[in-house]
């Protein structure tokens, strides 16, 4: 790992058990390691996890932006550098840079972040956190920022309970596992045929161990698809899914 107070990089090898069928390094991994780069740079501050749970407060996700060239293959090392670009009372900003060995940029990643209050459940008033303000910086990140994921007409759906596995340590269903179960509603020939170029996703609203989900497809632009999970009519997590073809 190397680091300083404006960014900090992990340093990463993708083995083959950790790829998908195509030898690539999966997008739920991927969002794996953003997390890991984030908690590292926020423990580097000294706001991390341990600092954090004293006060009953912790950092949650609220949305992911990637965008890749490609992704790393089987038996290579790669990078994830990490830095802030903006942050209000409510939202931390924090942008990610993916590279292979040689420096080459595969992608980049947009996040935005919030603290919460476990006992609440509502979000923490973060503009008094001056280290935040301190290591903002201009590092580029050349991707567009989410857009408004706007409600639209499924054309298919599929069912789910939430599971053991599903659950994290804040007690609510992990942002990997619902990346997972958004890219399971698409077969293995879509995913052999075309690259997830850019995925956008939005938590709005917490999902819990037990409950039933509805996750809602409209898929009728094969490039460029969208998929909601509801609970109960209410929509707790929303994403858009862009794929090209493979070359």
């Amino acid at each position: 790992m190397t680091s300083n107070l404006k960014e900090y990089t992990g340093h990463f090898y993708l083995s083959a058990g950790e790829c998908n069928p195509q030898g690539e390094m999966p997008l739920p991994l991927l969002i794996n390691r953003l997390i890991e780069v984030a908690t590292m740079h926020a423990n580097l501050w000294g706001v991390g996890f341990e600092r954090l749970i004293s006060e009953n407060q912790g950092w949650v996700l609220s949305r992911v932006t990637v965008e890749m060239t490609r992704y790393p293959h089987v038996n290579e090392d790669y990078t994830v550098t990490t830095w802030i670009e903006d942050y209000n009372r409510h939202f931390s900003q924090r942008n990610m840079e993916i590279c292979d060995a040689q420096g080459n940029t595969l992608g980049f990643a947009r996040t935005i972040w919030v603290v919460i209050n476990f006992k609440t459940r509502e979000s923490v008033d973060i503009s008094q956190l001056s280290y935040i303000s301190d290591n903002v910086t201009d590092h580029p990140c050349p991707i567009a920022p989410q857009g408004r994921l706007k409600p639209f007409e499924p054309t298919r759906e599929e069912k789910l309970k939430f599971a053991y596995t599903d659950i994290d340590f804040n007690g609510h269903v992990n942002t990997v596992r619902y990346i997972e179960h958004i890219m399971n509603c698409f077969d293995m020939e879509t995913y052999n045929s075309s690259l997830l170029k850019r995925m956008e996703i939005a938590f709005t609203k917490e999902s819990l161990y037990g409950q039933e989900a509805s996750l809602l497809i409209n898929d009728s632009d094969p490039h460029d698809a969208r998929v909601n999970i509801d609970i109960d009519n209410v929509t707790h997590v929303k994403s858009r899914l862009v794929f090209e073809p493979r070359r």
